[in-house]
């Protein structure tokens, strides 16, 4: 019976600890050949979002673990507690796959397990992570990554397809997929998949962009250039390319790419247009210029995309 431990100490956000308890802790009816042994260490009491909780083993049984989970902490401004380090680091090298939820890859990136490795934490934490261990490789555009005994998963929805993955790899997709109904979850999401947000633009009312912006995203199923936007903004490509790039980080036309791939997302969740109507609708034009923006950008193609999203819903 293979052991995972959930490593907590600190203050922790009670979603990712509770939802790893849940996915572990509890057997699936066709799981024949055994489950999890899951314990909760920790150093003492330990703030988990408004509850404390009182762990059953110390940080110490870490060492012994097949699998240590870390859970998301809950102020990332606040170093990680010490001796939870030292733990996951010594449980490390013993030989245990180690993996972090969302802010979790904090105490990972502390504990030195990040360096040379790629990995991943909430979007709005990523560039935090980078700066403080800039020896790791931070991807902010996936839902988790897999070193083979380092991993690592964004926020919150993402830990469970992280957990889901290590039940894939542990007992195979029956099961996996089993949990994943269980928990009303798609069955499978790709790690390489795209974290499915929306980074805030944050302009003023008077800003030059909030009009083109606004008139462009009503006019993604037609051909827009960056002179169309800048004649609309009043203003010169460059200097449009310029405030672009001060405000979104991208150039016009990545932005709008971005934006015609957000709205073919919303339609192969919300209708059952063909790719070919969505690549139209969407300005792309043609299917196959739609599945090849589209898996460049999200990360799988449109048609897993939906088949992934479809499955939650009847799931």
């Amino acid at each position: 019976m293979p052991t995972v431990a959930l490593a907590a100490a600190g203050r922790l956000l009670h979603f990712e600890l509770g939802v790893a308890y849940e996915i572990f802790g509890n057997p699936p009816l066709n799981a024949e050949h055994g489950w999890y042994d899951v314990l909760l260490c920790g150093p003492g009491p330990i703030q988990v979002g408004p509850f404390v909780v009182e762990p059953d083993h110390g940080l110490d049984r870490l060492v012994s673990a097949d699998t240590v989970i870390v859970p998301a902490c809950a102020d990332v401004d606040e170093p990680p507690p010490p001796e939870l380090v030292d733990a996951v680091r010594a449980a490390h090298e013993a030989g245990a796959r180690v993996a972090s939820l969302c802010t979790g890859a904090f105490v990972l990136g502390a504990a030195g397990l990040l360096d040379g490795r790629r990995a991943t934490t909430h979007w709005a934490h990523t560039d935090e992570l980078s700066a403080r261990h800039p020896e790791a490789i931070i991807d902010p555009d996936v839902l988790y990554t897999d070193n083979g005994s380092v991993l690592t998963a964004a926020g919150k929805a993402a830990a469970v397809d992280l957990c889901l993955h290590l039940i894939h790899l542990d007992y195979g997709a029956t099961i996996a997929n089993t949990v994943a109904r269980r928990l009303v979850m798609a069955p499978h999401r790709p790690g390489g998949q795209a974290q499915f947000v929306a980074t805030p633009i944050k302009v003023s009312g008077d800003h030059l962009l909030v009009r083109v912006l606004a008139w462009a995203q009503e006019r993604l199923d037609q051909p827009l250039t960056v002179t169309d936007m800048a004649r609309q903004a009043s203003t010169s490509p460059r200097h449009l390319g310029r405030q672009f790039r001060s405000v979104t980080g991208q150039t016009p036309l990545q932005w709008l790419l971005t934006q015609r791939v957000r709205r073919a997302q919303e339609m192969l969740e919300a209708t059952d247009e063909s790719i070919e109507a969505i690549a139209r609708a969407t300005g792309m034009g043609t299917a196959t210029t739609l599945r090849r923006q589209f898996k460049r950008v999200v990360g799988v193609p449109p048609d897993s995309y939906r088949r992934s999203f479809r499955a939650t819903i009847s799931a």
